[in-house]
């Protein structure tokens, strides 16, 4: 159901999108004010954090609930932006937020113990913990994009609203494991993180120039309504890989880079840890 405006696209009233959407700005929100009620505005939570939620948050929104959704039902490069969007954006500023323990904070105190004992359960706790193993989270988000990117699968989310569903439900939460697994890390292994990152920019830049150098419509479903924006399916098909391949790869690119700058300053001062131990000794 869509809420129109004056343009013919309107606003997303999906309530399976509105509804985790609304329940977690409250959650964090109830969270949030609670920690500060305790320890201090910034503190246990930093304003960094809550605004890095906050951007994550409006993300989300823009890409699921704003005119954009409906504009990704009819054209191939607007679905592509609303996934990017999802996963290159939204998804590393929510990892970054760290927001479970705030969650948790929202919730009266024995859902909490109930949640937490569940949490270290020892086959939840290994499950969970080979997940986020970086190079299992990076393999589970690349399956997840090349999979939803076969045609039929592709084609088939306009025709159902449930596997549309599923699509972004696949894609956020993937998205969010590969995250988290790369910012969790000690700095001193942000190498490592910034391998699994530019790996993912190598092949989704990989399918991007696929979609944009292919010779013929693979998806005809999805550009089916691209004359209707002066462009013919091959150039919305076109379109949509270049938004994958080029500021798609370009995130990944600024993520990776940082990533490594963190990882340089780290192993810096870890070798010059001796030499400061050497004066500190001798004065």
């Amino acid at each position: 159901m869509h809420v129109s405006d004056s343009a013919g696209f309107g606003w997303e009233a999906d309530a399976w999108v509105a509804m985790p959407l609304a329940l977690s700005l409250g959650l964090y929100a109830t969270g949030l004010m609670r920690l500060w009620a305790r320890a201090g505005a910034g503190r246990g939570v930093t304003f960094w954090q809550a605004g890095a939620f906050a951007a994550g948050w409006l993300v989300l929104f823009a890409a699921l609930v704003s005119p954009l959704h409906e504009y990704a039902e009819h054209l191939f490069s607007a679905h592509m932006a609303e996934h990017e969007l999802l996963m290159a954006v939204a998804a590393p500023l929510l990892a970054l937020s760290r927001p479970l323990g705030v969650f948790l904070s929202a919730l009266p105190g024995p859902w909490r113990h109930a949640l937490a004992s569940t949490a270290h359960l020892q086959t939840i706790a290994l499950v969970w913990s080979t997940i986020l193993l970086p190079l299992n989270a990076t393999i589970l988000h690349g399956i997840a994009i090349w999979t939803w990117h076969i045609p039929v699968l592709l084609d088939g989310t306009l025709v159902s609203e449930n596997l549309h569903r599923l699509q972004h439900i696949s894609f956020l939460g993937t998205a969010l494991i590969f995250w988290w697994a790369i910012v969790r890390l000690p700095r001193r292994e942000f190498g490592v993180g910034a391998l699994h990152v530019f790996a993912t920019m190598v092949h989704t830049g990989l399918l991007g120039a696929l979609l944009t150098l292919a010779p013929h419509v693979l998806y005809p479903r999805q550009t089916a309504d691209a004359s209707l924006f002066g462009l013919s399916p091959l150039q919305d098909q076109q379109l949509a890989g270049l938004i994958m391949w080029v500021p798609g790869g370009a995130l990944y690119l600024l993520a990776g880079l940082t990533f490594a700058a963190l990882w340089l300053g780290s192993t810096r001062g870890m070798a010059l840890q001796p030499v400061r131990d050497k004066i500190s000794s001798l004065a």
